[in-house]
């Protein structure tokens, strides 16, 4: 349930009726936007009349929410939610690129692709650590020793860290290296997983699985959400769908869609989407065009002889390219560029 408060109610007269729903058992959260104060409700509100609710002087209106998830709904939080990360801000009109190799393959390599896509615009270093690969015996990442190779890559350039946490034994571990805390698209479901990085301060990177519809996704949000850690930035990377030409199917619908059910910024992934190189230029400008807050791009200094998804990652100089229509495209949709 939402309750709309009245323009200009003081926050004590906010506070004293959140008082009173959480008095009857309901948890409530406040959002204090721009003319107005929201309520929402967290709880079996089945029992609670609207028509009591709106007698009280402070409520202009009650609105029930039917949809499962009440965290990451827009009813419940109808601004953006807006993610700061070092110069990075994402959501809220704000657009910023993070960029990387796929895998972490040695100080040189991921020191001097943190240098280059700096040098082109990124404001997030991304670099696979820990690599969940659909067969066993392709490169699993580094691991520890990968996640201290990204250290160094921020010292030497500024970049914060993106990389994806495989197992809530490393939980700790990102908690101190890592800036962002991805959550692959083979995990969006492991509900341990997301209750753990629930509980951790850093935003969480929520790639959309292979074959989840939207509300899936979202309600995934909602399990970190639940936990105390809204800071989630929701990625589409592709689907599976019956089309083999590319690797996954980007779903550009998805981006003005989970926009108008969540308040959640989304980014996306044209990298993994397309799972070619020369798709991801077209693809990105597409997702800005229909409202993205961020774009995930693979850059390799070597793609022929990367250890993982060298076909579809960008050389420094095609990235840098990039860069120059992104920022036209991002100013034409009326967006901040963070660099």
């Amino acid at each position: 349930m939402v309750i709309v408060m009245k323009p200009g109610t003081a926050q004590k007269d906010i506070q004293a009726l959140a008082e009173e729903f959480e008095a009857k058992g309901f948890s409530v959260g406040i959002t204090n936007g721009v003319g107005c104060s929201i309520l929402g409700l967290v709880g079996d509100t089945t029992s609670l009349d609207i028509d009591k609710i709106s007698i009280n002087p402070h409520v202009e209106r009650v609105v029930r929410v039917q949809e499962p998830y009440k965290k990451a709904n827009r009813k419940f939080h109808p601004e953006d939610t807006v993610i700061r990360i070092g110069n990075a801000v994402i959501g809220g009109g704000n657009f910023s690129m993070i960029a990387g190799p796929c895998s972490v393959e040695s100080e040189a390599q991921i020191v001097e692709v943190a240098k280059d896509v700096k040098a082109a615009g990124a404001s997030l270093l991304r670099g696979g650590a820990f690599k969940p690969r659909t067969s066993p015996y392709s490169f699993q990442g580094m691991g520890e020793d990968g996640l201290n190779l990204l250290l160094k890559a921020k010292a030497a350039t500024g970049l914060p860290i993106v990389t994806e946490l495989m197992s809530p034994k490393y939980v700790d571990l990102f908690e101190e290296k890592v800036d962002v805390v991805q959550i692959g698209a083979r995990n969006m479901q492991n509900f341990d997983l997301l209750k753990e990085v629930g509980r951790m301060s850093k935003p969480i990177l929520l790639k959309r699985g292979l074959s989840s519809s939207y509300e899936e996704w979202i309600m995934s949000a909602e399990y970190i959400m639940s936990e105390g850690n809204e800071n989630v930035i929701l990625c589409e990377r592709g689907i599976r769908t019956f089309e083999t030409y590319t690797r996954n199917t980007l779903d550009v619908s998805a981006i003005p869609a989970v926009k108008r059910m969540s308040h959640l910024p989304v980014i996306v992934d044209p990298s993994h989407a397309a799972g070619m190189s020369w798709m991801v230029e077209p693809l990105a400008m597409a997702a800005i065009a229909v409202g993205a807050d961020g774009l995930i791009i693979e850059v390799h200094n070597d793609p022929p002889h990367a250890k993982c998804d060298g076909q579809q990652s960008l050389t420094p100089n095609q990235f840098t390219g990039l860069m120059g229509k992104v920022a036209g495209m991002v100013h034409m949709a009326g967006k901040t560029l963070c660099r």
